[in-house]
């Protein structure tokens, strides 16, 4: 458990230091496709299209596709308004987002996908920084970073500082070869590398970069370019993360070889994606190990634990002290992402598709004034 939690991150960030692998980045201009699979959007999308069509890239070297999954809301009509501006919507039977991207695909004219989700607006300079990494023929996907913007409650900050650790953790990935995965919202791939998506994939920001990687591309980030996201409560985090560990099942079972020699990263993937789905196994072995040790350590950690779980299920009931406040919601938020983990099983018991949500996230800036 110390190892996956904490010995894995300083041997991780040791080794990007100690032998980084930079990446040859220059400014280079070819044609991108930028592709926005999009549910019932209305409510980002008007915003998205405006940043990206002040993208500081050529326009006649951008092409702009919007892919409605079946929209029933306004996401239609606001992706109609821009088609004077070079906007294509792309018109789809509800199929989820995979089957949407295995449509879109096909239709575009691009050498680089810009694959991003509704929600996330994009800096000007952000697809210009991702495209200059393909400027190095070793690299095939380029994740931009995500900036999830203050929350108000403690628990959004929780879920903004484990972010935050994610994000610290892909760029050391990146540092020493490559990431597992990309940034769902916002990532680039070469269009020779796209290769169709199960219909049922529930990491389709996964199974298509691996596809990459088993070639022997490096999957990288590039923090320079980033998009925005609002916080999202500890609530739809927590199903966020049993869509993604269950995703994490069939990565497996889709490439077998991330556990054997055929994986040249093996030590990192064990370590960082492996270990993690253990992590909830681990922790019901040491409860049950504390019961077989002599006193007093016993005692002591069966103690400890009683009160890291304590503070967890307490958290609800608990708003001063500021700092116990933080101890507490830390280990709520811990606590719930254990049982995601474990809630990831459910995979093998459920059709997939019933495992995505709406994601559903604080208010706007423009909403919140509109109601004062």
């Amino acid at each position: 458990m110390i190892y996956v939690l904490a010995g894995y991150p300083l041997l991780l960030r040791w080794l990007a230091r100690r032998h980084p692998r930079p990446v040859q980045r220059r400014p280079i201009e070819p044609a991108v496709t930028l592709i926005v699979v999009v549910y019932n959007g209305e409510r980002f999308l008007e915003a998205k299209l405006q940043s990206v069509l002040a993208l500081e890239y050529p326009s006649g070297k951008i092409e702009i596709i919007v892919a409605s999954d079946g929209s029933t809301d306004r996401t239609e009509e606001i992706a109609g308004r821009f088609a004077d501006r070079g906007v294509s919507l792309l018109r789809l039977p509800r199929g989820g987002k995979p089957a949407a991207l295995n449509a879109a695909i096909p239709k575009a004219r691009g050498e680089i996908l810009v694959l991003t989700d509704v929600r996330q607006p994009l800096e000007p300079q952000s697809v210009a920084r991702l495209v200059e990494n393909f400027a190095d023929p070793a690299v095939g996907v380029v994740s931009g970073e995500l900036v999830i913007r203050a929350g108000a409650s403690q628990q959004e900050a929780d879920i903004g500082l484990y972010w935050r650790f994610e994000t610290w953790m892909r760029e050391s990935l990146s540092s020493v070869d490559s990431m597992f995965g990309a940034t769902g919202p916002f990532y680039a791939i070469r269009r020779s590398l796209a290769v169709p998506i199960p219909a049922d994939a529930l990491l389709d920001d996964v199974y298509l970069p691996l596809a990459a990687y088993f070639q022997g591309y490096r999957l990288v980030m590039d923090s320079r370019a980033r998009a925005y996201d609002i916080p999202t409560s500890l609530d739809t985090e927590f199903r966020r993360k049993i869509r993604t560990l269950a995703g994490n099942y069939q990565i497996l079972r889709a490439y077998p070889a991330l556990l054997g020699p055929g994986n040249r990263m093996w030590l990192h993937f064990m370590s960082y994606k492996f270990g993690r789905l253990l992590l909830p196994w681990l922790l019901l072995i040491f409860a049950a190990a504390s019961l077989g040790l002599p006193a007093p350590w016993r005692g002591i950690a069966l103690a400890l634990q009683a009160a890291l779980y304590g503070l967890a299920l307490a958290d609800v009931g608990i708003s001063k002290p500021r700092l116990l406040k933080k101890l507490s919601s830390s280990a709520h938020t811990f606590l719930m992402m254990m049982i995601a983990t474990l809630g990831g099983l459910s995979v093998f018991f459920i059709p997939p598709r019933k495992l995505w949500k709406v994601t559903s996230a604080s208010p706007l800036p423009d909403e919140v004034s509109r109601t004062q």
